[in-house]
């Protein structure tokens, strides 16, 4: 069970080494993007490519031909991905060995929905995967296995892909143990559990009063979505990449300080701010120096 591309190197991983799934769950087909395209997901593309059957429900909860499909696949093994919803107990309780998922935090910190927007942005030193028994709480299963990674000047992005890896290794090498019913259970530590709510729009619109450290970990994790952005005039600007400015300021927070090659220097809370690689709209990502080519910006103008 899983839904964004989080959830496709497991499955890939699962079928490459003999365990191919004998039925997938993911959301329901979207529109997405500009065009509002009806869309698959990222799971949905590769069990058709591997020649899994798919369901797609738009709830699990009095769903009865789901759940009826559910049963007849009479799974020994419930994995999940990313999946995006709850599974409630008669899920939770159909498969002799569980439901197993793969959770991008180190748990018991950051539960929910946004495990690894929210750890970069909170400028967490280290994150990583948790392999846990489902229960019905929250990700508060007993943990079965974890494993760490440095989060440093990594984007959302960057670790999406890293924890993704890291979260199908995990899983490949615990399934004998699954298998054999001899795979460890430790209870979380309630005492130190946090959580992740989904990120809203909003959040991703840069307040420059703050710390430049803050800003640059605001658009790390909003790499690449929902991306962060600034409003210069009419224009919404996407942030991408930005570096704290070697910089002081007298002058208000969201002020343009200096322009150069090397970025957009912005005065900030304490400090000032490079933006490095920026997009205007409708436009793609380019580094400042290009941007610059084309688009002005003066010393003095404020972003807000």
């Amino acid at each position: 069970m899983g839904t964004p591309a989080f959830a496709v190197p497991p499955l890939r991983a699962l079928c490459e080494s003999g365990h191919a799934p004998v039925m997938t769950v993911t959301q329901p087909d979207r529109r997405r993007d500009r065009g509002k395209k009806l869309q698959s997901t990222p799971v949905k593309d590769l069990s058709i490519a591997r020649g899994i059957p798919v369901l797609q429900p738009e709830k699990l909860r009095g769903d009865a031909a789901f759940w009826e499909s559910l049963k007849a696949a009479a799974p020994d093994l419930i994995i999940v991905a990313a999946y995006g919803g709850m599974l409630p107990k008669e899920v939770l309780d159909l498969p002799r060995l569980g439901c197993v998922n793969i959770h991008a935090s180190l748990l018991p910190a950051y539960r929910g929905a946004a495990p690894i927007q929210r750890a970069v942005i909170d400028g967490a030193r280290e994150t990583g995967v948790t392999l846990m028994y489902m229960a019905e709480a929250l990700d508060a299963g007993d943990i079965m296995a974890a494993e760490n990674t440095e989060v440093g000047e990594k984007t959302s992005g960057d670790l999406f892909e890293e924890l993704s890896q890291m979260g199908a290794a995990l899983l490949l090498g615990m399934l004998p143990d699954i298998e054999a019913g001899r795979a460890p259970r430790r209870p979380q530590d309630e005492s130190r559990a946090c959580y992740a709510p989904m990120i809203r729009k909003e959040e991703a619109h840069v307040d420059f009063s703050k710390d430049p450290h803050a800003i640059c970990r605001l658009i790390r994790g909003m790499n690449p979505h929902p991306a962060a952005f600034a409003r210069y005039g009419d224009k919404a600007l996407k942030l991408w990449e930005a570096v704290p400015a070697p910089l002081s300021s007298p002058r208000p927070a969201g002020t343009v300080v200096a322009v150069s090659d090397a970025g957009i220097s912005v005065a900030a809370g304490g400090g000032a701010v490079r933006i490095t690689v920026l997009q205007a709209p409708g436009k793609r990502p380019v580094r400042a120096v290009e941007y610059l080519r084309g688009n002005k910006i003066e010393i003095g103008v404020v972003l807000t």
